[in-house]
């Protein structure tokens, strides 16, 4: 069975087609309360701006397109999400195809990446703006190499097309085009496919994607910058100098070997001999690949070193190394060896791994009584909606944080709500606000809904004025009854004083 799956991309393609409809089935079932990802996507929603903060829009575009057709729903959080990592492992598939001649193998590739925990199961978890990195990633890959292979028009467009995704989607993105520019023009077979006239309308079109957050950029550095620093220079107490590259060297190195181990370990363990004895082999595209690979950690060596970086993460590395898996298949068979014994050791590796991680998102928020380790997902705003609307509805929320602000939309769809001082100055739709608003917060830790100083701060110069600050306290989902988490709210009269 898994041998007629994998004959070609089609059949593959249907097959992880069916998987990805799992995912969105098992998300609907489970609580609807959103996690930060999700919740934030919920809020921004609300918004077509040409920024948002500290992450490239693409993915909130995508996001308010279809809220503006559907509305908020569980669904349509869920379904955009697996339908752009369904393309991701479609395109990467498409890429293989362009530089193996093993027409088995192209399919198996692109259901390896499933193998990557990045892909496999932190992209579906609760990452978005990585969701949407991924998949320019891999049409990146699919331009490159036909490009490559056989250069025309439509692959040049598809280049810029994915360059243009991909740097709206995640900033790092930038570095793939670079290290592919670079991998390319000290090559004397492809370094003529630089000098094309087709690759001018691919920067246009490049362009032409970025230009409304280009010119956002320049005046929001400072908010679009600046928790990314923050999370890269995690050890704020940090030793500068010398230790401080000494540590964040040591985490590009962790984060790089937390990314590749485990398909290596897979790849080693269904090939055995013939893996070690291919990696030596080598070919003009391979040695492509790994320029482009090097010149991609040498740019996250110079962030470590010129930017002070100390805590390089592993999602951060996914447009250097997701060509990894294409790589070591384009090893395997430049090699010469007989593929047919690994293959079939390696194909029953992808349902099981379907099956751990379905099994993982499932247990991680039906399972928790057992461990006392709750997520976000198991905070029963449902519950707290119920009761703080039990006698009265409210015509504007005001949220302390995203995380509340998005479950609050979801459970409030046709409700304004809304965060002081985003996207502009105060709260100007309090001044219009014509009947009850609820202001909502959670605290510092789960049990502690003491309202932070900053939000109490900014509600005072957004001239909402709290009368009577309550608590309310409910236990999580699926929990002991014993773990609980505990809200702060207040009802105020809408209305500028």
């Amino acid at each position: 069975m898994l041998e007629r799956i994998t004959t070609n991309i089609t059949s593959a393609s249907i097959f992880l087609a069916g998987y990805f409809l799992l995912n969105i089935v098992l998300r609907i079932a489970l609580p609807h309360t959103l996690d930060l990802d999700e919740a934030e996507q919920s809020f921004y929603s609300q918004y077509l701006l040409a920024g948002y903060g500290p992450q490239p829009p693409f993915y909130n575009w995508i996001q308010h397109a279809i809220v503006s057709v559907t509305g908020i729903t569980m669904w349509a959080l869920s379904v955009p999400k697996n339908i752009i990592l369904f393309g991701c492992y479609l395109f990467y598939g498409l890429a293989a195809r362009e530089v193996l001649k093993n027409r088995l193998l192209a399919p198996v590739a692109m259901l390896s990446l499933i193998t990557l925990p990045q892909v496999g199961l932190m992209a579906q978890r609760e990452l978005t703006h990585t969701v949407a990195l991924l998949f320019a990633t891999s049409l990146f890959l699919f331009g490159f190499f036909r490009t490559l292979r056989q250069p025309t028009i439509g692959s040049y467009l598809v280049i810029g097309i994915a360059t243009g995704i991909g740097l709206i989607s995640k900033y790092n993105f930038a570095i793939l085009p670079f290290a592919a520019f670079v991998a390319v023009l000290v090559d004397r077979k492809w370094r003529s496919r630089l000098l094309d006239w087709r690759l001018l309308p691919a920067f246009a079109i490049a362009i032409l994607i970025i230009l409304p957050h280009a010119l956002w950029l320049p005046d929001n550095l400072i908010s679009a910058s600046a928790p990314t620093m923050e999370r890269m220079t995690a050890e704020h107490e940090a030793a500068a100098g010398l230790p401080r590259i000494g540590q964040g060297l040591l985490s590009l190195v962790i984060a790089v070997l937390g990314f590749v181990a485990l398909p290596i370990v897979l790849f080693a363990a269904a090939f055995r001999r013939d893996f070690f004895r291919a990696l030596s082999a080598s070919s003009p595209m391979i040695r492509v690949i790994e320029r482009m690979m090097i010149v991609s950690l040498l740019a996250f060596v110079g962030v470590v070193i010129v930017a002070g970086a100390s805590d390089i993460h592993e999602r951060w590395l996914d447009p250097c190394l997701l060509v990894m898996l294409i790589y070591l298949f384009l090893k395997l068979e430049t090699a010469g060896v007989d593929l047919s014994a690994g293959l079939a050791r390696f194909r029953p590796v992808v349902p099981v791994f379907m099956v751990v991680i379905l099994a993982i998102l499932l247990f991680r928020i039906v399972g928790m009584q057992y461990t006392g380790v709750y997520t976000r997902t198991n905070v029963p705003f449902a519950n707290f909606v119920d009761e703080l609307t039990a006698t009265r509805k409210p015509v504007l929320i005001v949220a302390g944080t995203k995380f509340v602000a998005g479950n609050m939309k979801l459970e409030f769809p046709d409700v304004p709500v809304v965060i002081p001082f985003f996207p502009g100055p105060g709260v100007p739709e309090y001044a219009a606000a014509k009947g009850p608003v609820l202001v909502v917060w959670r605290g510092e830790t789960a049990n502690d809904p003491t309202i932070s100083p900053d939000f109490a701060d900014d509600l005072v110069k957004s001239g909402i004025h709290l009368q009577e600050v309550k608590t309310l306290t409910l236990p999580y989902l699926f929990g002991d009854g014993k773990h609980t988490f505990s809200i702060g709210y207040s009802w105020v009269e809408g209305g500028a004083k």
